[in-house]
């Protein structure tokens, strides 16, 4: 099973390529859950119809116990199983406490044993890889990280806190950083900056996503490209990670 967990600079695109790339490996046969751990709770509305799944967090603070993962699931694109913990009200709260809670919840209900995904996929708020956010690396949920980065020095500079964060981590049977995806913002040398910064690290530049305006067009209409078009160039881009991946895992 590929167990995965996305991390990022803030605005970097994770929820683009995170939804993007559950949808590709759907669309290649592939049962997949994603989860989205950020209090906005929007990493899955594109799989969706643009129709939000209500938050974990929600139910926990009505006092709601669900009885089933499906009363706190929707089925997106491809049948691609969508969560989203949410979080508190902004500055009324912990959302690193409300991943915690929202992975117990998921353990209670037994969700991996009874969907049996070939893929799950964690959309992880911006550089933040403590505490909460440290959870889907942690105990087994994922398996490796992938880090988002544009060649930008604050998106590079967010890159490294994650991969410096997650290599402290190795002696606890954490996760590890499988590398990076070149999400581009077409600034000058970009490539090299990425391929650089990767190259000093010992990892690998799993796949460039290029700027695209079909990728914004179609999240307009509540959509990833994969569904929108799955013959377009940017689709074809998350379909190769997706195949890349899947061979790696066998």
């Amino acid at each position: 099973m590929l167990k995965i967990a996305i991390y990022g600079k803030g605005g970097i695109g994770k929820s683009t390529v995170t939804s993007n790339l559950a949808a590709a490996f759907a669309y290649l046969g592939k049962k997949v859950i994603q989860i989205g751990c950020d209090p906005k709770a929007d990493s899955t509305i594109n799989l969706l119809g643009g129709n939000p799944v209500m938050p974990v967090i929600e139910y926990l603070k009505e006092g709601t116990d669900p009885e089933k993962y499906e009363d706190i699931s929707k089925v997106g694109y491809g049948d691609v199983l969508c969560i989203e913990t949410g979080g508190p009200t902004p500055g009324l709260g912990c959302a690193g406490r409300g991943i915690i809670a929202t992975f117990q919840l998921l353990e209670d209900l037994r969700l991996f044993e009874k969907v049996k995904p070939d893929v799950v996929l964690y959309d992880v708020l911006g550089d933040v890889v403590c505490g909460g956010f440290a959870a889907p690396i942690r105990e087994g949920y994922a398996k490796d990280v992938i880090i988002v980065t544009s060649g930008e020095k604050m998106a590079l500079y967010a890159a490294n806190n994650i991969y410096t964060a997650v290599k402290n981590f190795e002696d606890r049977s954490y996760a590890k950083v499988k590398g990076v995806i070149l999400n581009h913002r077409n600034i000058d040398n970009e490539t090299k900056k990425v391929t650089d910064f990767a190259n000093e690290r010992g990892i690998s530049i799993i796949g460039e996503i290029p700027r695209s305006q079909d990728i914004n067009d179609y999240e307009d209409m509540g959509k990833t490209v994969i569904e929108g078009n799955p013959d377009l160039e940017v689709s074809k881009a998350f379909l190769d990670i997706a195949r890349k991946l899947i061979e790696e895992d066998k």
